[in-house]
């Protein structure tokens, strides 16, 4: 029988346990300086949202988030090393300690935020699961799908997502099933699949890959909710507040008409919120362990929320896709940021 002061000491031992756990893992700010770079889990080449241009440099609004932590915490948006991970790679990098932040369009579920030993930091991108078919099928609505062909890429929320549309709806289809975005682009075109899901975002990215891309189109149909953002260990409460707070300042700058191009001007700016964001006010990143001008720094180096959404997804890139809900709050969208105070 354990009496209850053995009770007490094994509780004792257990809490000592894993305070000395927490502490260990409690260390990626450390490590970042003194490593002198981010390590940035992005995808293994999507354009838009994280993929190298033609010199080799990382680019997209994934991309950017890596590039905003980078220089919140180092000064320069450039020091960051990415990590290229698929769909079924992501979290076991990220769970091990090979990347500090997962920034590769990843579905916030209840499970991979619950049972991974993970924390997702905020929304990037407001998405959704849909369909791209080629035109010739003469298809219009996803209700005319039943007993195609469809690709699909595994270690994805699709899969599940898909299954239980067709299930719902009394329709049948066939899975074809890749391992990375770049094979199932390849398998539908070579015709191994009637049909390509993925996130409507990701749809659109892997169309412009296509060699003809008019060839095919995304059908209207929004099947999922697919909240998508940057993710961390958890276990590290400050490094998971400068994640999130990288993104919120991104978003805050937008809201407030901060821009890359006139952030000096507004370091003179009589209006308190942009005063505290811009670290002319008070010193809002001492609670992360950041310097006063970590928003500075971001938005400076990297730009608010929509310069990186126009120029990587948005009309001023080759995706051409809308704001929409990803549109601020103000501006009738969901994208919304608390406010720096």
């Amino acid at each position: 029988m354990i009496n209850k002061k053995h009770l007490v000491l094994l509780a004792s031992a257990g809490a000592i346990s894993l305070a000395g756990i927490a502490t260990a893992q409690a260390n990626t700010l450390e490590d970042t300086r003194a490593r002198g770079a981010v390590q940035c889990g992005v995808s293994d080449g999507l354009p838009g949202f994280s993929a190298p241009d033609d010199s080799g440099n990382w680019q997209g609004l994934d991309v950017d988030v890596c590039r905003a932590v980078a220089a919140a915490v180092l000064g320069d948006a450039d020091a960051v090393n990415y990590i290229s991970l698929n769909a079924v790679e992501r979290f076991t990098a990220l769970q091990s300690g090979e990347v500090d932040v997962l920034s590769r369009n990843t579905t916030w579920t209840t499970t991979r935020d619950t049972t991974l030993g993970l924390n997702f930091t905020g929304v990037t991108f407001y998405d959704g699961i849909g369909f791209m078919v080629n035109k010739d099928l003469g298809i219009s609505s996803a209700d005319e799908l039943d007993g195609a062909a469809i690709c699909i890429q595994s270690g994805t929320t699709t899969e599940l997502n898909v299954a239980d549309y067709f299930r719902a709806n009394g329709m049948e289809f066939d899975p074809i099933v890749f391992d990375t975005s770049e094979q199932t682009v390849g398998g539908f075109q070579a015709g191994r699949c009637d049909v390509l899901t993925s996130d409507t975002s990701q749809l659109a990215a892997l169309r412009i890959q296509l060699d003809d891309p008019a060839s095919a189109m995304i059908l209207p149909d929004i099947i999922s909710k697919e909240p998508l953002g940057p993710v961390v260990r958890q276990g590290d409460d400050e490094w998971f507040n400068i994640v999130k707070w990288s993104l919120f300042a991104m978003i805050n700058g937008e809201e407030y008409g901060i821009t890359s191009e006139n952030v000096d001007e507004m370091l003179n700016s009589d209006n308190p919120d942009i005063a505290r964001l811009l670290g002319q006010d008070g010193n809002y990143g001492e609670g992360m362990g950041l310097e006063a001008d970590w928003a500075y720094n971001i938005l400076s180096q990297v730009g608010n929320y929509g310069e990186s959404f126009d120029r990587n997804v948005g009309m001023g890139s080759p995706l051409e896709i809308e704001r929409g809900i990803n549109a601020l709050w103000t501006q009738g969208g969901i994208q919304y940021a608390p406010p720096i105070r």
